[in-house]
C-alpha cells in the first residue's frame, strides 16, 4: 500500500463533515450490491477492477460523497474532487491516494456517518483504486467505466394507468429516481415508489416545476424508508407537478423529477 502522509488535506476534508449532516448517517450505511464476478473490467497495474470499482462507490459512497465522473452528489461527507484537488496542488501523488481512501473506509473518522468496513477485502481495494483513477480529474469516464452505472433518472418514463403510477427510487444507491419525467390524467391517483437501495428516501410532490429548489409546502409526501415500497395518495389537477424525496441534501443532489398531468 503507498505510503499514507499523516495529515493530508482529504484527511482534514473528512475530519470536517458539517454536524448538522452527520443525522444522515443512516442513508450512508447502504444495502449491498450485487455485483457480478465476471464479466469485462478495467484493471491497473495490480489488477484492481475499476468498473466494480464506480459500481460500488455509486451503491455504497455516493448517498454520501461528490465524486463528478462517478456522477454522484452527495453532501454528507467532503467532496472528494475538491479535497483530492486540494492534496494534489500541495504535492501529494496521485498514487497515494488510494492509500488514504482504503485508510479511511476501515477507519473512519469516528465523528462522522461513514460506518466501519463499508467495504471491504478487494471491493474496498477496487473501491480506492477508481476513485484514485477520477478524483480531480477532468471530463468523464469512457469506454467500459462509462456505461458501468447507467445515468441516474435515465429509465422510460412512468406513465400512469388506471389511477396508479409508480416512479421508484434508484436500487444502485443513487440519489435519483428511475424516471426522470412522468405523466398522468387528472383525478385521484396513487403514486408509489419502491425501494430498494438501503438508502433511506421518500417521495413527495409539489405544483409548479421546482426543480431542485423547493417552492413551498408538498401537496403530499410519503413515510421514509430504505427497503419496500411506500406511496402517497392526490387529487391531481391538470398542470406541472415536482416529485421529490426530502431527505436533507437528496433534492438538491438530483433527486426530483417532473410529473406532467393532462
Amino acid at each position: 500500500m503507498p505510503k499514507i502522509p499523516a495529515e493530508s488535506a482529504v484527511r482534514r476534508a473528512f475530519k470536517r463533515r458539517p454536524a448538522r449532516l452527520r443525522a444522515g448517517a443512516s442513508a450512508c450505511a447502504l444495502g449491498a450490491l450485487a455485483l457480478a464476478a465476471g464479466g469485462c473490467s478495467v484493471k491497473g497495474g495490480d489488477n484492481p477492477n475499476l468498473i466494480r470499482g464506480k459500481q460500488a462507490f455509486v451503491a455504497k459512497c455516493g448517498a454520501c460523497h461528490t465524486l463528478a465522473r462517478a456522477n454522484t452528489k452527495g453532501i454528507v461527507g467532503p467532496n472528494l474532487d475538491a479535497a483530492f484537488e486540494r492534496g494534489l496542488a500541495e504535492g501529494e501523488g496521485r498514487s497515494s491516494l488510494r492509500g488514504v481512501v482504503e485508510a479511511q473506509i476501515e477507519v473512519p473518522n469516528p465523528e462522522g456517518a461513514m460506518p466501519k468496513d463499508l467495504v471491504t477485502g478487494a471491493l474496498r481495494r477496487d473501491v480506492a483504486a477508481y476513485v484514485e483513477e477520477s478524483a480531480a480529474k477532468p471530463g468523464k469516464d469512457t469506454g467500459l467505466l462509462a456505461s458501468a452505472v447507467p445515468a441516474p433518472g435515465a429509465g422510460k418514463p412512468a406513465v400512469e394507468s388506471g389511477g396508479k403510477l409508480a416512479i421508484d427510487a434508484n436500487p444502485e444507491g443513487q440519489l435519483a429516481y428511475t424516471s426522470a419525467t412522468a405523466s398522468g390524467k387528472p383525478g385521484p391517483v396513487t403514486i408509489t415508489m419502491a425501494n430498494m437501495s438501503g438508502v433511506s428516501h421518500n417521495i413527495a410532490i409539489e405544483l409548479g416545476s421546482g426543480g431542485a429548489t423547493a417552492k413551498g409546502a408538498p401537496q403530499a409526501a410519503s413515510s421514509f424508508i430504505s427497503k419496500g415500497t411506500t406511496s402517497i395518495s392526490v387529487n391531481l389537477k391538470p398542470g406541472t407537478y415536482t416529485f421529490f424525496c426530502q431527505v436533507p441534501g437528496h433534492r438538491a443532489a438530483g433527486m426530483y423529477g417532473a410529473l406532467t398531468v393532462k
